[in-house]
């Protein structure tokens, strides 16, 4: 028993150190896990405050990526690359400015509208230092093209616009945005090229006209005038047709130095104004182009439009045979301001105005010119024919300018067709008033005999109103035109009265009557012969009422005789 005692002893005793054991080994557990436990939370913070860190880092970058295009391009906008601008220092003004200007305009541009941005602001200065080279160079080249023009008339000004100064507008437009001074400057040094240019030109041009007119004396004589001479001359029609613009060659300045060369005041007439309508109209037309100022940069196909050669042609693409030191000229429409209807409508008349005074300022002296030598041509007055064919010759160039869109010329032209009519109303008025003077027999005078009217007399009136009417008639295109046809009417009634007066001498009836009858038929057989080629409504109605008179006449013949017989 005590054995068995002493065994179960020690084993109580294992026993309890085993559990003594196992005690301790809790108790390190527990203090390990609490440990772990701290460690835990620990980490857990440490993940928390990654993952914040990284969220800010990953808005950051969204951020960054936002800005990255607007920023690599605003870095491109306002960076000058090296080749542009050792282009602008170190080369002359050529063919390669005009896009590299253009690239240069946009730069400035964007630097202008980021001076918040300290990168723009510290480029400012350089940027403004290639403007103001860039504008030097160009004032200089400009300069040099338009001298050739204030150097000798015998320039050709429309191969200077068209092939370079229309090629080098760009430029000039960068000029007019970006040094508005020096683009005034230019603007007033090419007026003033160009002002002399014409009025050198038309001054010697006129100068000649007027040498070969005083060769040729035409003066206005009345219809009633030498009725002693035959009038059996047809009518001329190669002078009427100076009044078209197909009609005859214009008379070139040279020709002057030939003494024996004459032409008729018409024709002269004619061939100045030609070369003012075609050199009026270009120049307005170039003018318009060229100094119209733009307010944004122009697009690659607008630029490609101005260098195009076919953007001179007038919308007719006719081109005048207006030769001598003026050729030819030629028209373009220009584009009209964008924007609002309102500031639209108020730029366009802005600048509509401008080019008027521009265009007025380069031909004020060869207005005068043309003014000077109408004047020589109506005063004294010309025959009555010649002075209406210049009149229509006036209101088919008026046409033409306004197709050409030339607003000045077509008011200068305007003025000197309100000039022509009154005198051609004046003439007209004498022609009647002769006729009616020798109708009632008081041409003689208060204290001189009555005219007196022989056959011959009214054949020679005759032919003389059917040359008018026919021509009148040919050099008319209206069928209502007042003042043509009111004043035919006029002098038919006279002449009418004059046949009436010249058969009342006789007593006999049927005398009265045949004689009647044989001028209205002379007026019936010329009418015909005359406006054949006419297609004219008033040709036709003037032949009715001849022909109504010439049956009226042979009634009255028929008449009186079938009386006799029943007598």
């Amino acid at each position: 028993p005590l054995l068995q005692d002493s065994t179960r002893e020690k084993e109580f005793v294992d026993l309890h150190e085993q559990v003594e054991t196992s005690v301790n080994l809790l108790d390190s557990l527990e203090s390990f896990l609490s440990t772990f436990q701290k460690d835990l939370t620990a980490v857990s913070g440490q993940i928390s405050e990654l993952q914040d860190r990284s969220k800010d880092i990953d808005t950051r970058l969204k951020s960054r990526r936002k800005i990255e295009k607007p920023l690599s391009s605003l870095i491109a906008d306002i960076i000058i690359p090296p080749s542009l601008a050792t282009l602008i220092l170190d080369s002359q003004v050529g063919e390669p400015w005009l896009s590299a200007i253009d690239e240069f305009e946009r730069h400035l541009e964007v630097v202008k509208a980021r001076l918040r941005v300290k990168a723009a602001r510290d480029l400012g200065d350089v940027v403004e230092g290639l403007r103001i080279v860039a504008a030097t160079k160009l004032r200089v080249f400009f300069l040099a093209l338009f001298q050739p023009i204030r150097n000798s008339v015998t320039t050709n000004m429309q191969v200077i616009q068209t092939s370079v100064l229309i090629k080098y507008r760009p430029l000039f437009a960068f000029l007019q945005r970006q040094a508005a001074p020096v683009a005034l400057e230019l603007q007033r040094s090419y007026v003033g090229a160009a002002r002399v240019y014409y009025e050198t030109g038309f001054r010697r041009y006129a100068r000649s006209l007027g040498y070969i007119k005083a060769r040729t004396t035409e003066k206005f004589d009345s219809i009633v005038n030498e009725l002693e001479k035959s009038d059996n001359m047809p009518l001329d029609l190669q002078r009427l047709s100076n009044a078209q613009f197909d009609g005859p060659s214009i008379t070139l300045a040279y020709m002057a130095d030939d003494k024996t060369y004459i032409e008729h005041p018409e024709a002269l007439f004619r061939s100045l104004l030609l070369v003012f309508m075609d050199n009026a109209t270009a120049e307005y037309t170039f003018v318009k182009i060229f100094f119209t100022k733009e307010s944004t940069l122009p697009t690659l196909d607008s630029q490609r439009s101005l260098l195009s050669p076919t953007s001179l042609l007038s919308p007719m693409e006719r081109q005048s045979n207006a030769g001598s030191d003026y050729g030819g000229r030629s028209r373009v429409e220009s584009t009209s301001p964008t924007g609002g209807p309102d500031s639209a409508i108020n730029a366009a008349r802005e600048e509509k105005t401008n080019v008027d005074a521009i265009w007025k300022q380069v031909f004020d002296p060869v207005l005068d010119y043309v003014q000077a030598f109408v004047k020589t041509v109506i005063e004294p007055p010309p025959p009555i024919l010649p002075l209406l064919t210049m009149i229509r010759l006036t209101e088919h160039v008026v046409t033409e300018i306004e197709n050409r869109a030339c607003p000045p010329g077509v008011n200068y032209m305007f003025g000197l067709r309100l000039q022509m009519w009154p005198v051609f109303q004046k003439l007209m008025n004498d022609n009647i008033e002769a006729l009616k003077k020798l109708a009632e027999g008081t041409t003689g005078g208060y204290f001189s005999r009555a005219t007196v009217i022989t056959e011959a007399t009214v054949r020679i009136i005759c032919i003389r109103y059917i040359k008018f009417f026919v021509a009148f008639v040919i050099l008319t295109e209206k069928e209502d035109e007042t003042m043509i046809f009111s004043n035919l009417l006029r002098m038919r009634q006279e002449v009418e009265k004059i046949i009436q007066r010249y058969t009342g001498q006789t007593v006999d009836v049927v005398a009265r009557a045949t004689a009647q009858s044989a001028f209205y038929e002379m007026l019936l057989r010329g009418l015909n012969v005359e406006v054949q080629s006419v297609a004219h409504p008033k040709s036709q109605h003037e032949l009715a009422y001849w022909a109504k008179l010439e049956e009226e006449a042979r009634r009255k013949i028929v008449s009186v005789q079938q009386t006799r017989t029943r007598r």
